[in-house]
Formats: C-alpha cells, sequence, structure tokens
C-alpha cells in the first residue's frame, strides 16, 4: 500500500504529476489558506506534507495526526514549524536552501535600490498626473549606491551573495555583523570587514537584514538601533516578519529619523502596520524575494526530492538531501 501525502498549497504540475508516481497524493490546487483545525483534518492517515510559511506545524498538530513523519518545507525559513517538537516525535522536517540564494539577492539588491532611489514614490507621482515640472533639481533626490557603504546584518548564503553585488558591482565598502565572523578568505573574497552591530548601525548608508528569524533575533531592529542609524540611511528587510519591530520603523520613517525602508516581510503578513503603509518613505512588496519562476520551481522541486528520498520505498536514494533534523534519520529503520 502506498504512502499519502498532503501538499498544503498549489504548486506546478510537474511537481504533483511526480509525487503521484511515489505516493497517494491530496493537493491543494484551489490554493486556500487553510486554519490549523482544517489542515489537521486533511493530515489525517497521511505520513508526509509538503508546507509553506503560512502552516504551522507545531505539537499540537503533531499529537492529532500521529502518523506524520516528514514535513517538508518550501523554503529556506522555517520558524513556522517547531522542529523540537517534530524532532520529540521523531518527525523529519526539512527545508529548501541553496536553490534561491541568488534570485533572492538579485531581489534585495533590487529592493535597495528602489528604496535608495524613491522609485515607488516618484512612480505614483507620475501614475497621479502630478508631474507637470520638469527639470527641478530636488525632485525626488534620493541617495547613491555605489561608493556607499552597505550594512549587513546576518552574513549567511544571501548575505554573501548581497555583498558580492555591492563590492564587485556598484564598488561599496561592506561591512556585515553575524553570530559568528567568517573565516578570513572568505571576508576578503567578499571584500567584506566585521564590525559589532552598533557600528554597523552607525556606519551604513544602506543596510540590508537577511538574519535568520528565531527568539534571539525578535525585533533585533527595534527603536534603539534604528536610533543610531544616520538620519540619511536605508534599510530594507528581506529576511522574516519580526526581526525588525514594524511599529518603530514605521515611526522613525514618518519623523524622518531615516531616509527611508523596503520591506518584503512583515510581522503578522499578510497585514501590514497601517502606519507603514501611511509612510510615503517606504517601498513595500508582498514576500517575494524567491519569487522567480526557475527559483519557485526549483524550491518545489527540492522539498519534493526530500519527501520522496523520506517515504518513498522505491527512491533512488533515502537520504533526504536537506534535513534540519537529521537525528530523527538515526531513529528510522532505513534501508542500507
Amino acid at each position: 500500500m502506498r504512502e499519502s501525502v498532503l501538499v498544503t498549497r498549489a504548486t506546478f504540475p510537474s511537481i504533483t504529476d511526480r509525487l503521484r508516481e511515489h505516493f497517494d497524493v491530496l493537493d491543494n490546487s484551489s490554493d486556500t489558506i487553510w486554519s490549523q483545525p482544517e489542515l489537521i483534518q486533511r493530515l489525517q492517515n497521511r505520513s508526509g506534507a509538503v508546507v509553506h510559511g503560512s502552516d504551522r506545524i507545531d505539537g499540537t498538530l503533531l499529537d492529532a495526526c500521529p502518523q506524520l513523519r516528514a514535513v517538508c518545507n518550501i523554503g529556506v525559513g522555517y520558524n513556522n514549524i517547531d522542529v523540537e517538537a517534530c524532532t520529540l516525535r521523531r518527525v523529519l522536517v526539512t527545508n529548501t536552501p541553496d536553490v534561491l540564494t541568488d534570485t533572492t539577492a538579485d531581489f534585495g539588491f533590487a529592493l535597495l535600490m528602489a528604496t535608495a532611489r524613491r522609485i515607488t514614490e516618484s512612480e505614483h507621482f507620475v501614475r497621479r498626473g502630478d508631474w507637470t515640472i520638469t527639470g527641478r533639481y530636488d525632485m525626488f533626490v534620493g541617495s547613491d549606491i555605489h561608493d556607499t557603504t552597505l550594512g549587513i546584518l546576518g552574513m549567511g548564503r544571501i548575505g554573501q551573495a548581497i555583498a558580492r553585488r555591492g563590492a564587485f558591482g556598484f564598488d561599496m565598502r561592506v561591512i556585515y555583523h553575524n553570530r559568528s565572523r567568517l573565516a578570513p578568505d572568505v571576508e576578503a573574497s567578499h571584500r567584506a570587514h566585521y564590525v559589532d552591530k552598533d557600528t554597523l548601525l552607525r556606519e551604513s548608508d544602506h543596510l540590508v537584514i537577511v538574519v535568520p528569524y528565531s527568539k534571539s533575533s525578535h525585533h533585533a531592529i527595534a527603536t534603539r538601533e534604528l536610533a543610531l542609524m544616520k538620519r540619511t540611511a536605508t534599510l530594507v528587510n528581506i529576511a522574516r516578519g519580526g526581526v525588525v519591530d514594524d511599529a518603530a520603523l514605521a515611526l522613525a520613517l514618518n519623523e524622518h529619523r531615516i531616509a527611508a525602508a523596503g520591506l518584503d516581510v512583515f510581522e503578522g503578513e499578510p497585514r501590514v502596520h497601517p502606519d507603514l503603509l501611511d509612510a510615503s518613505n517606504v517601498v513595500l512588496t508582498p514576500h517575494i524575494g524567491s519569487a522567480s519562476v526557475a527559483t519557485r520551481h526549483a524550491m518545489a522541486s527540492l522539498a519534493t526530492d526530500n519527501l520522496i528520498a523520506a517515504l518513498a520505498p522505491n527512491a533512488p536514494t533515502r537520504v533526504p538531501p536537506t534535513p534540519v533534523n537529521p537525528e530523527v534519520l538515526q531513529s528510522w529503520d532505513l534501508p542500507k
């Protein structure tokens, strides 16, 4: 008898077709966002799931779905999943690192440029029909990107990709702060210099936040941190909602204590703090950092690879490529 699995959001038909080669599949082709009780109902008697950031996998769900053995997240971040609770119940968790690094870094830099050069403000100005005089010296003047200081909070794969774009594409001075300092040769290859967090905030002309979300990074940028930044500085968040205190940021923007912000992620998304919506000096996008066709397909494909390796007896390999809690596999009776 074949294993049964759930795909919680709409995805590429080729992905569900591939899963059906190995499993009985229930897929959410309507792309409805299920409540946790609805998700629990659909997970009954299913051993695996391909999930997204909108799906909360916690102890309550796991206890209600005792047959669940593998949860394969489409995304690098997995703060929607209680990994400790999964590990305790011998449920494998996987994610999709690496395949979205350059696409997300491209988008982060696009958001940085749109923020610094006031693209959103000026587009709205044109669309409203307010453009009646050309050549004003101060019309939507913004900040240069070349020959300025790029600060990066979180120097993982995406942070390093952003550093390369800044250093080698725009001759930026790159400084960073990270939980642990990079090796000297890695720093040199990215022309990046390690600084403490307060120095990062004080010296950055453009601050890009790429740190993973955790309890320790919650509101890593809040009132105190924003007060350390230059009034001319821009802030870009492509990490996770909750890393930045959105209420504090909205106040700083509306009081022009920093110049501008570009945000792809928000606390409580898809809700956005109303004071951010009222600010003219912020660029807002709906969590689309990885949204290219090739990358979104690669993410779904990697999640599929993980699920097939974990649960399909005829899989080419029984070793999932990107486990988050690989110790769970040691407790499984897998064929050698």
